[in-house]
């Protein structure tokens, strides 16, 4: 199952799934490419893959990408055959990323969890912006104003979870993970397997 955790800058979408990770190790984070410079902390393959410009478009040009965005002058992208192979293996993937990219895969994933993660406040947004200190302040003002456009998509998204503690935005997409999980869509072959050995 892929399922997609979007939302505006600082609604704390890499806390939160890395809180996922830690507690249900059957999921796998899919890691995006982009051209931005690593942030302190961030290595390479396992936050991002930081590729050069020339790289991420010979990657497009090769239809390598199940999303990509250009956020602030740089690059993010999904790298498609990634995704898929975790798929075909069995696994359930996560996507943490912008909603740019999210509206793009929900044209081309109709079977994806849609997940919009919100801060509990615009007060509260602003400052985790502001607190992040790694913006300039053209840059602050650029998230600021994208904050505002990305809230406005969030009545696209299956479901919406508000980030007031990390431990309780986690429980929620677990009980949403599980609740997806029990559809009866998903269970075609298991109700016609059984169907079919009652016959018998």
């Amino acid at each position: 199952m892929l399922i997609v955790v979007s939302g505006p800058s600082g609604a704390g979408k890499g806390t939160v799934c890395r809180a996922l990770l830690d507690c249900c190790p059957e999921l796998v984070l899919s890691v995006s490419k982009t051209t931005r410079a690593p942030r302190t902390g961030e290595q390479d393959g396992v936050s991002y893959f930081f590729v050069t410009h020339e790289e991420f478009e010979q990657a497009l040009l090769e239809q390598d990408f199940l999303e990509y965005a250009c956020v602030y002058g740089q690059y993010y992208g999904t790298p498609r055959s990634t995704v898929e192979k975790m798929l075909a293996e069995g696994c359930d993937v996560i996507l943490e990323i912008d909603t740019q990219g999210a509206l793009q895969v929900m044209e081309s994933c109709a079977e994806g969890v849609f997940v919009f993660l919100l801060p509990p406040s615009a007060a509260e947004l602003r400052a985790r912006i502001i607190n992040r200190g790694t913006e300039s302040s053209e840059s602050l003002q650029r998230r600021l104003a994208a904050a505002a456009q990305e809230v406005a998509l969030a009545p696209k998204y299956d479901y919406i979870v508000v980030n007031d503690r990390v431990e309780d935005a986690r429980d929620k997409i677990f009980a949403i993970i599980c609740a997806e999980k029990l559809r009866s869509g998903r269970n075609r072959e298991l109700i016609n397997l059984i169907a079919e050995e009652v016959k018998a």
